[in-house]
C-alpha cells in the first residue's frame, strides 16, 4: 500500500496558487464502514479484517462460479475480523472432531485457499500464499473512529457534511470533498478564521472531537458539527 506521507508522493508542485500533494499518485489511506458496505457484489467485493480494507474483486473473478467463494460473497462489504486469530493474523483454528488434527475453523463453510477436511486428489495447493496473506488486495485502513464535519463554500454558500476518519489529513478530507467541488484546491480552508495546515488532521488543527463530551452529557453529538469555511483564491485549479 502506498503511504501518502512518502516524500515522493507528497512533493509540493505549484498548481496555480495552491501547493499540495501530487494527486497523480494520491491514494486514500482511510475508509469508513459505510464506504466499504457499498462494495457488496461479486463484481465489486470489499471486506475488512483486523483494521484493514481489502478489495477481493479480482479473487472473486478468478474463482467465479466456485462454491468456495460462497462464504466470501456472503460477507461482501462487511467486517470478517472474527474469522481471524488476532495474535497470528491467520484464520482461526480448532481441533477437528473427525481427524483429531488442528484445522482451520470455518463455521460458515470452507472457502478459497482453505484445504479440505480430508486428503483429496483434486486439491490444488500451488497458489502460493493464501489470499488473506497477500498484500496486493489491501487498499487502505479502516477508520476506527469517524466524525462529521461541515464544509461551507463561502463563494456559493453551498454546505456539505462529510464523515471523515479522525486520522485523515486535511488533504485527504479535501480529496473526499472533490465530488462536490472539483476546484477545492483553489480555496483557502479555514476554521474560526485561522488557515488550516492541510498536512495535519482536524485534531492537530485545533478542531477537537467533542463526541465523547456530548455522550457523557447524554446529548446527541450531532447537535454540533464543526464547520470549515472555504475562501476562493481566484484560481481555477481542478483536481
Amino acid at each position: 500500500m502506498l503511504d501518502v506521507e512518502d516524500s515522493e508522493i507528497f512533493e509540493k508542485p505549484t498548481r496555480g496558487l495552491v501547493a499540495g500533494p501530487n494527486l497523480r499518485y494520491f491514494r486514500r489511506r482511510y475508509f469508513n464502514k459505510a464506504e466499504v458496505a457499498k462494495h457488496n457484489t461479486a463484481d465489486d467485493l470489499w471486506v475488512t479484517y483486523l483494521g484493514s480494507v481489502y478489495n477481493l474483486t479480482s479473487l472473486a473473478q478468478e474463482y467465479k462460479g466456485s462454491v468456495l467463494m460462497k462464504p466470501i460473497l456472503e460477507a461482501a462489504g462487511q467486517d470478517i475480523s472474527h474469522w481471524f486469530d488476532p495474535s497470528t493474523s491467520d484464520i482461526q483454528t480448532h481441533i477437528d472432531p473427525l481427524t483429531g488434527c488442528l484445522k482451520y475453523y470455518t463455521p460458515r463453510g470452507r472457502f478459497v485457499h482453505i484445504p479440505p477436511q480430508l486428503p483429496r486428489s483434486d486439491w490444488a495447493n500451488d497458489f502460493g500464499q493464501p489470499w488473506w496473506r497477500q498484500s496486493k488486495y489491501e487498499v487502505g485502513l479502516l477508520s476506527s473512529k469517524t466524525r462529521l464535519i461541515r464544509i461551507i463554500n463561502t463563494l456559493t454558500s453551498q454546505e456539505h457534511t462529510l464523515e471523515v476518519g479522525e486520522l485523515e489529513s486535511m488533504w485527504e478530507i479535501l480529496h473526499r470533498y472533490l465530488p462536490y467541488n472539483a476546484h477545492a484546491a483553489s480555496y483557502t480552508w479555514k476554521f474560526n478564521g485561522v488557515n488550516l495546515d492541510m498536512d495535519k488532521t482536524l485534531e492537530q488543527n485545533g478542531i477537537v472531537d467533542e463526541d465523547h463530551d456530548f455522550e457523557q452529557l447524554n446529548m446527541d453529538p450531532e447537535l454540533y458539527t464543526p464547520a470549515l469555511l472555504l475562501y476562493f483564491n481566484d484560481d481555477l485549479t481542478e483536481l
